[in-house]
């Protein structure tokens, strides 16, 4: 079964505390959900502007965290599972009616800096990924520790993925390839575009169940975007009633999130036979994303596999009907670290996973683009595997 161990644990651990010394920084101060859950591997299950928690990973010693009730129960069942890296939590409540004991959402500034001063981190330098809120409110009941902005550092721990992560993101992937072949085998005329997405996202939920049983499956989206409707990345704005018409162009998304981890597999589907217009947009978008997925070499930049989609569509004459870059990082969050792969020229890692989708966007026609998932190494791993070619995109 794929789960993240207390191996992938030590691992970001160590990475952590690697930074920490080259940093020269005494802990670390996360607060957001998505590296709250990459320390801890729990599952946040609230807003955290509107109800803060915060984990603390000190150089040396245990991590501990702060949290809302609401998440009480959701960390026992963690526990007993033995899947959350965290046995130190203190909870505040968010209702008047509580026992003197427990303190209130209006102390958690308060409660945050009183658990720095036990750890004896009232006179350190903190890492932090970011200033705000109750954070920093603590930090000003803390006049002697320094809060170090960190994020660019922070985010870079998570490029990188563990042979265990990377087993994840492969059976999610997985499961993306068998929720592509039941869209193709119901596209047709006439359907409601919402209804086939639920319908989609309802099997995907079934097979999860049978593949991954009591492991954690989150549907983020099983989307289509049908006729000049998908000439706009994200749809028109205005989904509800749409039909699929004969003729029409899909632009599909699925994207499955198992056990914190998220993959893409997006494809383009003809409603019956495309026109000469559909189908050399088709090629083109086709074979710029085949020249991203071998530009995700390691050691060549990271900007060149957007680069290498960019100068396909170009030579094609396209280059007027691109609307994005070719991609972004995959991992915990659906658009993960880095972000900005068309600006950034640093050499690619083994082992970091990209998405490559490139697309073409025709006003009135609409969208032609192709996502794949892609390990990156000596020999780009191709995670999704979807056929993509033109027979395979024709649904007559």
């Amino acid at each position: 079964m794929p789960t993240l161990t207390h191996r992938t644990r030590a691992q970001r651990l160590d990475a952590m505390r690697q930074l920490m010394a080259r940093e020269h920084v005494d802990a670390l101060l996360l607060s957001s959900a998505d590296f709250f859950q990459w320390a801890t591997n729990f599952h946040v299950d609230v807003l955290t502007w509107e109800r803060p928690i915060v984990v603390c990973v000190p150089a040396s010693g245990e991590p501990f965290a702060v949290m809302n009730e609401l998440s009480t129960h959701h960390m026992r069942f963690a526990r007993e599972r033995g899947s959350v890296w965290l046995d130190d939590v203190t909870f505040y409540a968010e209702h008047p009616r509580v026992s003197a004991r427990q303190p209130l959402l209006g102390q958690v500034p308060e409660l945050i800096a009183e658990r720095l001063r036990q750890a004896g981190l009232a006179r350190s330098r903190i890492g932090v990924e970011a200033v705000g809120g109750p954070l920093a409110r603590a930090a000003a009941l803390l006049p002697e520790a320094r809060m170090v902005p960190m994020t660019p550092e922070l985010r870079g721990l998570r490029w990188v993925k563990t042979d265990e992560e990377l087993a994840i993101m492969r059976a999610a992937a997985e499961l993306s390839d068998w929720v592509q072949a039941r869209y193709r085998e119901n596209i047709r005329a006439g359907r409601l575009v919402q209804e086939l997405d639920y319908q989609m996202a309802a099997l995907m939920v079934e097979e999860g169940a049978r593949r991954f049983p009591g492991e954690n499956l989150e549907v983020l989206r099983c989307w289509t975007l049908s006729g000049p409707a998908s000439a706009s990345p994200h749809g028109d704005g205005a989904s509800c009633g749409a039909r699929i018409k004969a003729g029409d162009g899909l632009v599909n998304i699925v994207i499955p999130r198992l056990n914190g981890l998220v993959v893409e597999n997006e494809r383009t589907w003809f409603c019956g036979k495309p026109s000469d217009e559909q189908r050399k947009y088709y090629e083109v978008a086709r074979a710029a994303n085949e020249a991203a997925l071998e530009a995700a070499v390691t050691g060549r930049p990271v900007s060149g596999i957007d680069a290498a989609a960019q100068q396909v569509i170009e030579n094609a004459g396209c280059g007027h009907l691109i609307r994005h870059r070719t991609g972004h990082g995959m991992g915990i969050i659906g658009h993960e670290y880095p972000e900005d792969m068309a600006f950034n020229h640093r050499p690619l890692l083994a082992n970091e996973v990209y998405s490559a989708e490139p697309g073409l966007y025709v006003f009135g026609l609409g969208g032609f683009r192709l996502d794949d998932s892609v390990v990156v190494g000596s020999t780009p791993e191709v995670l999704t595997q979807t056929p993509k070619t033109l027979a395979h995109a024709t649904l007559d």
